[in-house]
């Protein structure tokens, strides 16, 4: 099966993942899309997180009503901060009968040259871009190059963080989020 990573802190999962993720899956190869849920990204501040269970369990309820989209926990048991060659690793080893793709948005790429390992990734794997509103310039040997894809999708510039300032400020995001994650956050009063 080919499956696509979709790695991020989910915190907390949004329409926006779901329409890109629902999107890649429907329009290109891809069998199935895995949200991987990080527990501590190299990049962000561990303390601004919701606790990884909660985390995954709204990523649960974003995909349960999807056949191809699924939550995945695998970065929890391994060595934080999570650096995607090492979960990249772990898979092949754990799921050798599936092709892993990675997906991510056209900012990311911009800073992948900084990424652990960036060569190894795009050796063995395909990346899918969707595009982001951004500055920067994408580095020069990213451009053309056989592994990475640029890939036709709405662009969604909704993020997490302004999902929880909004709810901090008391604002109605409803709209913004699936509904069962919806009542979730509003049940656990989270973000307050």
């Amino acid at each position: 099966m080919k499956i696509g990573l979709y790695f991020g802190t989910f915190n907390p999962i949004h329409i926006g993942h779901l329409t890109i993720a629902n999107h890649l899956v429907e329009n290109s190869e891809l069998d199935q899309v895995w949200f991987v849920v990080t527990p501590q990204s190299p990049f962000k501040k561990k303390s601004s997180l919701l606790d990884d269970h909660q985390r995954l369990e709204m990523v649960y309820l974003a995909t349960k009503d999807y056949n191809k989209l699924r939550p995945s926990d695998i970065e929890f048991g391994l060595k934080q901060p999570n650096y995607t060659i090492d979960t990249l690793t772990y898979l092949i080893e754990k799921f050798p009968q599936h092709e892993f793709s990675l997906i991510m948005g056209e900012d990311n790429l911009k800073s992948f040259h900084k990424w652990k390992n960036y060569e190894q990734i795009l050796a063995n794997h395909d990346i899918l871009v969707y595009p982001r509103l951004s500055d920067g310039k994408v580095e020069t040997q990213f451009n053309e190059h056989p592994k990475i894809f640029n890939i036709s999708a709405p662009i969604m510039e909704l993020s997490s963080t302004f999902i929880r300032n909004e709810i901090k400020s008391g604002r109605n995001i409803r709209p913004m989020l699936p509904d069962k994650v919806w009542h979730y956050i509003d049940e656990m009063n989270f973000y307050k």
